[in-house]
């Protein structure tokens, strides 16, 4: 029995990426903190179980996180996805799920953790810019990374349009990052993953505008 669980704070974009991906799965649910997630409603429509964990109806975060590893835990997930997560988890609760625990960050990692990403990439004037899969270590946005994918910058970027281009990077890498782990082609050895494909080693970056 495959399942997956899918953490979600907002509208869920790539919640509903991971979604639509077809891949045959045994169960899927959707756990989010915030109660108005507008990615509750397509999780629903998907016919996918939702599950709310208010973090303001919790003393404090490690209060939160154990009621949340309990919820996690009774789905018995392979993996679990964080996907626009907003909320920074506890070391205890990034230990228990150490290899199985996946983010996708909107730079190509290590460059550019935490927020405001494209803003800050514009700011450095940077060549290339992308997104990253990686799985989560008490470290912010640090971890293991499993898929990368990288654009150049043009010269009328702005800062949405940057997004609007790397969004729809990650609604491709993380469905393809969800299938290898789910299809056991990933091997996690200290700080490196290597994507195996019938023994062939998967590259690690897609770089499409790159390319033509």
């Amino acid at each position: 029995m495959k399942s997956l669980v899918i953490l979600i704070s907002g509208r869920g974009s790539n919640m509903q990426a991971l979604l639509e991906a077809g891949y045959p799965l045994d169960s899927i649910t959707v756990i989010s903190n915030n109660p108005n997630a507008a990615g509750l409603e397509i999780a629903r429509k998907h016919g996918v179980a939702t599950a709310v964990l208010d973090h303001r109806s919790f003393p404090d975060r490690e209060t939160f996180d154990a009621a949340l590893a309990e919820k996690i835990d009774a789905c018995n997930p392979e993996l679990v996805a964080l996907a626009g997560f907003m909320r920074i988890l506890s070391d205890c609760f990034v230990q228990r799920y150490q290899g199985r625990l996946m983010n996708i960050h909107p730079s190509l990692l290590p460059a550019f953790p935490g927020l405001g990403t494209h803003a800050r990439a514009l700011q450095e004037g940077v060549k290339i810019h992308g997104c990253t899969v990686h799985f989560v270590t008490p470290a912010l946005d640090h971890g293991p990374i499993v898929i990368q994918a990288a654009i150049p910058v043009l010269p009328g970027d702005t800062e949405q349009t940057l997004a609007n281009r790397v969004l729809a990077l990650e609604h491709r890498i993380y469905p393809q990052a969800v299938r290898w782990f789910m299809d056991g082609c990933i091997r996690l050895t200290d700080n490196r993953v290597e994507v195996l494909n019938a023994g062939v080693i998967e590259t690690a970056l897609y770089s499409p505008e790159l390319s033509e």
